[in-house]
């Protein structure tokens, strides 16, 4: 008892950020044009997609609407695919019969719950498969029993990011994070205790935390490879956002910061840490370095929208390995190896990052340290 205590007070991500620095915003020319586009006003090829759709954009905003707002749950069999793979930091489920159960559950935990949409990244087409990014918000009253227990009264609001890969009006893949951590304190519960709990009790899941062997940063004793120069004097987005993760995170060149981000950029991510300004980009990626000393970070997907002059707008799905062998945020080291999966949205401006947000499960990562 007196260890789960100790190992709460160090988990000091309760007090990562408060509500007034979440409204920073930092001015850019990267005018964007989301409702816009969410209005239908980019019109684009969508054969074999609901005609009432004008664009992708407009289909990803319209159909969590109809799913979600209106309570269509039934519209799941117009919209997932019966093989669906949904991943999520917990492992993969297959089929769409867990995704109606899910969505069943979350309904009536949270009756009035509302989904309200900030961003969507695209890229793709109509005939190989079109691929969305999107991120929005939550917000709802636990008026319902949810995994963690009985209902609350309480009221949450928190962020997720979905990725998902559609083709012709169905959804055949998804990947979802979401800002657990803050859905669990927001509940009034421990996180610590709650993690042990809930790992306890899903020990012998077939898909709980399935993490592979050995994690690759860097081969023995030799360094991670050097990312390769770019082929072109011109701006790449993508040669951009992977570097920068590969310099910073598989590197440790924090330094590096200065060259990829804007001195003033505005920063969002989980369990509602919000900052402005390099130096404290820089004290963010060292608290998740330092109970993971061998971390590191592999890019998955990427798109994005946007060009050169008026600034891109990225989104890069990742996945972070690490073991907890160092101490840090979450409490004494218990060489328990972590895997989860993680979204980043970019705003880039003139070769600069002058926004990101990145959500990653924050409490799937608790499960698996405290497994």
């Amino acid at each position: 008892m007196a260890e789960d205590k100790k190992a709460s007070k160090s988990l000091d991500v309760k007090n990562a950020c408060d509500e007034e620095k979440a409204r920073i915003t930092l001015p850019n020319k990267l005018d964007i044009q989301f409702m816009e586009d969410a209005r239908g006003n980019q019109a684009q090829s969508m054969r074999g997609f609901n005609p009432r759709y004008k664009d992708f954009v407009d289909y990803i905003i319209g159909i969590t609407h109809e799913i979600w707002e209106e309570k269509g749950i039934g519209k799941l069999y117009d919209y997932y695919a019966n093989t669906i793979h949904l991943h999520t930091s917990y492992g993969t489920s297959y089929g769409r019969e867990p995704v109606f159960a899910a969505t069943i559950a979350a309904m009536a935990a949270f009756p009035d719950r509302r989904l309200y949409g900030d961003e969507v990244i695209w890229g793709g087409n109509d005939v190989d498969g079109l691929y969305s990014s999107h991120r929005l918000r939550h917000e709802g009253t636990n008026r319902g029993w949810t995994k963690y227990g009985p209902p609350t009264g309480k009221r949450v609001s928190y962020w997720s990011m979905a990725d998902c890969f559609i083709k012709r009006n169905m959804v055949v893949e998804e990947w979802i994070c979401r800002d657990e951590l803050t859905l669990v304190l927001q509940l009034g519960l421990d996180p610590v205790e709650t993690a042990r709990e809930m790992a306890a009790r899903e020990k012998d899941s077939d898909m709980l935390f399935q993490i592979p062997g050995d994690i690759e940063r860097g081969i023995g004793q030799f360094p991670p490879e050097r990312w390769p120069e770019p082929q072109s004097e011109r701006f790449d987005p993508e040669d951009f956002v992977k570097r920068m993760l590969h310099e910073i995170w598989n590197w440790r060149l924090l330094n590096k910061a200065q060259d990829y981000y804007h001195e003033q950029v505005v920063f969002a991510g989980p369990t509602r840490r919000a900052f402005k300004g390099i130096s404290d980009l820089q004290t963010y990626a060292l608290n998740v370095l330092s109970p993971f000393p061998d971390l590191a970070i592999r890019a998955d997907h990427f798109c994005y929208v946007g060009d050169e002059k008026d600034g891109y707008r990225t989104a890069t799905r990742w996945t972070m390995r690490g073991t907890h062998t160092g101490y840090g945020i979450y409490g004494e080291p218990t060489g328990n190896p972590i895997q989860i999966i993680g979204i980043s949205h970019h705003v880039i401006v003139d070769g600069q990052v002058v926004k990101e947000w990145t959500v990653f499960d924050e409490f799937a990562l608790l499960m698996q340290i405290y497994a």
